[in-house]
């Protein structure tokens, strides 16, 4: 079968032993963590009427406009129109929210000529999904999605998050090793779905959970969302998740083929289908949508959009004070020990503690406790990270009004919630 240039098909065809040798070379670049990033997604809507969609043809004029800008970030657009910004790996925390708040003031200084806005929510809680850029790539994530239900659609075209990116870590054990951190990721993710919550309504109607796009993550295929077991070496456990995964799609000609559980690793024995190339390979990486990634640093992908112009800071000063500061890191890791156990051995998300997490946030005691003791030591650490003022007021600000509280930022959408339908009524 010939393939075009344009399908970023090329190179020779890889063996099932090249692709787990290439695998496990890159997923964990080990060395002293220097470097922060975030990647920050943002619902469209209309500044004076929130409630109403935005129009095709509006959101294209607004996104004209976006990709003109001078921006340091990278800037891509969703497939339901949603927009991101990715930072580049910065030196300091300080640096990060620099680059990216310049950045977000352009680009809202933009969408305002339009009448739109950036919001910071996990999930739209007005819109039915709608899918705006019509690609062969969404045509296929979306076949392969509607497998397992609407949930796909959702995350697809109604979802927003704030992705942390932080170093691996250095090869020898300890907190700052990439092996404990790893580990840190996948429990303390839980803490963080918690209390960052923020998608407890879905077209018009509250869903019953917290943090709805949490539980639309879990409603997937494991072997798309799901992490690996950390019963085994990270690298290795890495790999056959990557290998054992289902092939999202086969570029070609035309519309892609959309293979039904067919994994990476059946795909290098087949007869049938076209050989697989290093950048089938990395393709076929880029659509594994676990809670934490490891892309030779980690992504943690598992937190909401969160309220406000600059709700985002929070999330990425906390986790990178939990993580590059070896005191704050210590605290957190005896903090999430004990909610090891209600993991059941299962991987994330798939696993009780964070369906807890998603359903109840902070309202979970054990939960709220740990919340509570990763806030202090972040508190703590952040100084002697450089940040600024503001962003340790901004975190002491999140600690007081939701985690001593027990609530979350989804408490307030629900509070306002009720507060309309009162005032309705009425």
């Amino acid at each position: 079968m010939s393939v075009s240039p344009e399908c970023g098909v090329d190179g020779p065809a890889v063996t099932e032993q090249q692709a787990q040798a290439l695998v496990e070379g890159v997923c964990f670049k080990t060395g002293p963590p220097r470097s922060v990033g975030v990647e920050v997604e943002w619902l469209v809507h209309r500044e004076r009427a929130p409630h109403e969609p935005v129009s095709r043809q509006e959101l294209a004029a607004a996104h004209a406009d976006l990709r003109n800008l001078p921006l340091t970030s990278g800037l891509s657009i969703e497939p339901g129109g949603q927009v991101e910004l990715s930072s580049r790996p910065a030196p300091s925390l300080a640096a990060c929210v620099s680059e990216v708040s310049a950045d977000l003031d352009a680009v809202r200084t933009a969408l305002r000529g339009h009448g739109l806005t950036l919001a910071g929510m996990g999930v739209d809680p007005w819109q039915r999904p709608r899918r705006f850029l019509r690609e062969r790539r969404y045509d296929a994530m979306e076949a392969c999605l509607d497998r397992t239900g609407p949930a796909g659609r959702t995350l697809m075209c109604t979802s927003a998050s704030v992705q942390v990116c932080l170093d691996a870590g250095r090869e020898e054990p300890g907190v700052m090793g990439f092996a404990r951190r790893w580990w840190l990721a996948h429990h303390l993710g839980a803490v963080l779905v918690a209390v960052f919550a923020n998608s407890p309504m879905a077209e018009g109607r509250a869903t019953g959970w917290l943090s709805t796009r949490q539980l639309m993550w879990a409603e997937l295929d494991p072997g798309r969302a799901g992490g690996p077991s950390l019963a085994h070496d990270p690298r290795h456990a890495w790999v056959r998740r990557v290998l054992d995964a289902p092939v999202m799609c086969v570029r070609r000609d035309g519309p892609w083929e959309v293979p039904d559980g067919v994994s990476f690793r059946e795909w290098t024995r087949s007869r049938t289908m076209r050989p697989p190339t290093r950048a089938d390979l990395d393709y076929h990486i880029s659509t594994l949508f676990p809670p934490v990634r490891p892309r030779g640093h980690l992504e943690l992908r598992m937190i909401d959009a969160q309220p406000g112009d600059d709700g985002w800071i929070v999330p990425l000063a906390v986790v990178t004070a939990l993580f590059d500061d070896p005191g704050a890191a210590a605290i957190a890791n005896r903090a999430v020990t004990p909610l090891a156990e209600r993991s059941a051995g299962a991987p994330a998300p798939h696993n009780p503690l964070w369906t807890a997490a998603a359903r109840h946030g902070l309202a979970d005691p054990d939960l709220r406790r740990a919340a509570m003791t990763c806030f202090a030591a972040a508190l703590d650490a952040l100084p002697r990270l450089g940040a600024s003022a503001g962003v340790v007021a901004a975190v002491a600000d999140f600690a007081d009004r939701y985690v001593a509280r027990g609530r979350c930022p989804a408490d307030d959408v629900l509070d306002r919630e009720a507060s309309a339908r009162l005032r309705a009524e009425w």
